[in-house]
């Protein structure tokens, strides 16, 4: 009989422990929504040599409306336009990018991983993210700086910093 009650105590004790690790690693869900909001306003960084970008953020719904320009030496070289808008069912961004200088209209989704950073892949990627031939990731060192590293197949290929412009 003492035998069963050790097994049960056991059983009992294996069962409580394991609910305990699993309630300890479950996170809660982001809002999405309410975390890219930290995207709005106007950001600036140093791209190459020479050579910036700078980008202004607007509320547009529950998404974000992006207007860039890449300058360098005082002449634009590039406009860029995003339309970044929320998908419920992925619970990710979607963005729809058009350049002055390309035909081509890239889709792109991004998310937050935690509450200060996150990772943007191309459409056709954004299945498996560790898969993605080109990735970002960000991330939000402060309320006015972002550190984004471009991925190209697994590897670092670039890191800016953008900088918010205070009015």
């Amino acid at each position: 009989m003492k035998t069963y009650y050790k097994t049960i105590l056991i059983a009992l004790f294996l069962l409580i422990s394991a609910t305990g690790i699993l309630a300890q690693t479950k996170q809660a869900k982001l809002n999405q929504v309410e975390l890219f909001k930290q995207f709005l306003g106007t950001w600036t960084g140093e791209v190459g040599k020479d050579t910036t970008i700078t980008g202004v953020n607007e509320p547009f719904g529950t998404g974000i409306e992006c207007n860039s320009q890449i300058i360098t030496k005082g002449k634009i070289l590039d406009s860029v336009k995003q339309l970044l808008g929320y998908d419920i069912r992925s619970d990710r961004f979607i963005i729809a990018e058009l350049k002055k200088s390309s035909p081509v209209i890239e889709i792109c989704s991004t998310w937050f991983t935690t509450e200060y950073a996150g990772e943007l892949v191309l459409s056709q990627d954004s299945s498996d993210p560790e898969k993605a031939t080109l990735m970002f990731k960000f991330e939000f060192k402060s309320p006015d700086l972002i550190v984004q590293t471009a991925f190209y197949n697994g590897k670092v290929i670039k890191a800016v910093t953008l900088t918010r412009i205070k009015k």
